[in-house]
């Protein structure tokens, strides 16, 4: 790939490791990438273009390059018009994995914007409430605020019960799936722990489970990324045209609303209320999306990042394969 793309891949997927969010690091992801590079999915040499475009938006065709290659240049774009016009929005069809949405509003974070991103790739994973087909994907969306002196507002989930990828580490870790996060393939949920079935032995369901418990709005919030994302972009539905997916990145300049001062000292009011409210009995204190990611942040940046002995028996293997120098131990 390109060394721009390169150096985007790699921030995206090293940020990832460095909040916690393993999921989307290079534990999952690297392998991945590797093989759809491998087997033509992905282009390595994308023609990466704005094929629609205002002022405050842009609709960019990725060529299927990398999403993790091209989602940084598309929040840099939607922070450029934000900057100028207050808003800006962007885009991106025919692209591959977006390797996890969080970073990408803590790029407009950095700008002292508000962030966010959305994607709808992997479509036919996810059934409906009172469904047994799988339509959605596992759809994320994440925001993300500034704040002063306390760590940002970041909240990255899929729309889904559980990130795939986090299957995937249960898988390669031995431990069990917990009630509620996976259904049969008739789609009724399992709703005791299990080991992890083989893939395509399973489908996922939306947040909450069970409509009891709210999986009518996880579903309704996928539904949103795939509007967002799929639908806006004009690439279509995923689980109709099986495309790999779309993103949409939006970038809000907080001067054009409001004093940036006072909104960062806002935010710190309300942050630290949060951190200094009382704890439920049996917990030692009380976190908000984003804060726990930063301490991680904080200390693996200073003690590095553990990985798991597969994970670096795999980069010594795929290393070898290539002819590449590799001493991880």
């Amino acid at each position: 790939v390109s060394e721009e793309g390169a150096k985007n891949s790699t921030a995206v997927l090293i940020g990832n490791d460095l909040r916690g969010v393993e999921t989307h690091g290079v534990s999952n992801g690297l392998r991945l990438y590797v093989e759809n590079y491998a087997s033509g999915n992905y282009n390595a040499k994308p023609n990466i273009k704005i094929i629609k475009e205002s002022a405050t938006t842009a609709t960019i065709d990725g060529d299927q390059g990398l999403g993790a290659e091209i989602g940084p240049m598309a929040m840099d774009l939607a922070i450029e018009k934000a900057e100028k016009y207050g808003m800006g929005a962007v885009t991106v069809s025919n692209t591959g994995h977006l390797a996890g949405c969080g970073y990408y509003p803590l790029q407009a974070v950095e700008k002292d914007m508000i962030g966010q991103a959305m994607t709808s790739g992997g479509a036919g994973l996810t059934v409906p409430t009172w469904g047994s087909e799988p339509i959605l994907g596992t759809n994320p969306v994440a925001w993300a605020a500034p704040a002063d002196k306390m760590p940002p507002f970041l909240f990255d989930i899929a729309t889904t019960q559980v990130a795939g990828n986090k299957i995937e580490l249960t898988r390669r870790t031995g431990a069990k799936l917990l009630p509620g996060w996976i259904a049969k393939n008739d789609g009724t949920p399992i709703l005791e722990e299990v080991n992890t079935p083989k893939q395509g032995e399973y489908f996922l369901l939306p947040f909450g489970g069970t409509r009891e418990n709210g999986s009518h709005k996880g579903f309704g919030l996928g539904m949103v990324a795939e509007i967002m994302s799929n639908i806006i972009s004009g690439a279509g539905p995923g689980i109709i045209t099986n495309h790999q997916g779309s993103d949409f990145f939006l970038a809000y300049s907080i001067d054009a609303f409001t004093d940036v001062k006072k909104f960062k000292q806002d935010m710190d009011d309300l942050l630290s209320r949060i951190i200094e409210s009382k704890p439920a009995t049996g917990f030692e204190r009380v976190v908000y999306a984003g804060f726990l990611e930063n301490e991680e942040y904080i200390k693996r940046s200073e003690e590095g990042i553990p990985y798991h002995k597969e994970v670096i028996e795999w980069f010594e293997n795929h290393c070898n394969e290539m002819g590449i120098d590799c001493d991880l131990r």
